[in-house]
């Protein structure tokens, strides 16, 4: 008499169900093996190309020397050029927007500025990317002094005089910018909302057409990169009133900061950093890091920086990340209490 087996309903259905999910476990820990194994040749093998660095602003200005004298030195570190490319526009946010989109292999890399990470975001009511989420943070790269400028036709030779005359004479100065929600824009602000001061603002589409009209008197104040006003203040056709750092510019030791002139608070340093698209290999972003870093370190290096007045500030990423939150902090504030925001 044959015996009977009993199985239960759907039995043998789960067993094959519970050998699929072990058997995908298996492929799924063999895979991440495979990875964290690869991880170190991936930064060996890396790069195996040229590689790209956006700098988003013209070729010519500050910027764009700072971009190159960082790109050639990786070139030297990496063992591949890094081929500069210009992408101005938006206050730096466009190039960094095209870095943000690009492939996250780790040939493509931007130099960003204080705008297009920390304030563009609250001045714009669309911004194209989410710098916390679309960027990886390298490294920030250099510091540049802005100094607080008048035309030599003000009656005024230090800020606390500029604050009364502004004071005795409201909405009758104006004051020229590279650009609305540019650093140029928003240290002017800051310095009226600390002095409670009526200055009138006009936007240029870059420094050096607001630094033309500001010689030639079409507006009479102005805070800008102490390299692209320096020859001007030297030859006497600008008149500097204080810098708007911590610490005195080496380029301009009698001229006071904004602290010492009893204004702490109107702190605009102008900086740039490296950036790289989020999703970028641990691994690959490591390996641009040390290229970056250790060209930043070099004597050589801020030789270069300092011909145009900048600062190398070479920084662990996690740092960097950690800067530029508390600026996007300080400068949302600022936003936020002056309302401005960019007309679409």
């Amino acid at each position: 008499m044959r015996q009977s087996t009993y199985r239960a309903p759907g039995t043998g259905h789960a067993r094959k169900i519970g050998f699929a999910l072990s058997f995908a476990l298996r492929c799924m820990l063999a895979l991440t093996a495979a990875a964290g194994a690869a991880s170190p040749a991936l930064a060996q093998s890396f790069p195996s190309k040229p590689l790209r660095l956006i700098v988003p602003f013209p070729a010519g200005g500050p910027s764009d020397i700072f971009g190159r004298v960082l790109a050639q030195g990786m070139s030297a570190n990496l063992g591949q050029t890094v081929v500069v490319e210009n992408r101005g526009g938006a206050g730096g946010v466009i190039g960094v927007d095209a870095a943000a989109k690009a492939p996250a292999d780790g040939y493509t890399v931007a130099l960003n500025n204080g705008s297009s990470v920390a304030m563009a975001p609250f001045t714009m009511s669309r911004m194209p990317y989410d710098p916390r989420k679309d960027l990886a943070f390298i490294t920030s790269v250099v510091k540049v002094p802005e100094v607080v400028v008048v035309h030599p036709g003000v009656p005024v030779h230090s800020l606390a005089e500029l604050v009364q005359y502004a004071r005795d004479h409201p909405g009758k100065l104006n004051f020229g910018s590279s650009g609305a929600g540019s650093i140029t824009h928003l240290g002017l602000e800051l310095l009226k909302a600390a002095a409670h001061v009526d200055i009138v603002h006009v936007s240029y589409k870059g420094a050096a057409p607001a630094v033309t009209d500001l010689l030639a008197g079409q507006v009479q104040v102005g805070i800008f990169d102490v390299p692209v006003v320096l020859p001007h203040i030297r030859q006497g056709g600008l008149r500097a009133l204080a810098v708007t750092s911590a610490a005195r510019a080496s380029a301009l030791p009698d001229v006071p900061t904004t602290a010492e002139e009893k204004y702490p608070t109107v702190i605009s340093d102008n900086w740039y950093g490296l950036v790289a698209p989020a999703g970028t290999p641990p691994a690959v972003l490591a390996r641009l890091h040390e290229a970056a870093v250790s060209t930043l370190r070099s004597p050589q290096v801020a030789e270069q920086f300092a011909k145009v007045n900048g600062v190398p500030i070479p920084a662990s990423a996690q740092d960097y990340q950690a800067f530029v939150a508390a600026e996007a902090d300080r400068w949302g504030t600022i936003i936020k209490a002056i309302g401005f925001k960019m007309e679409e």
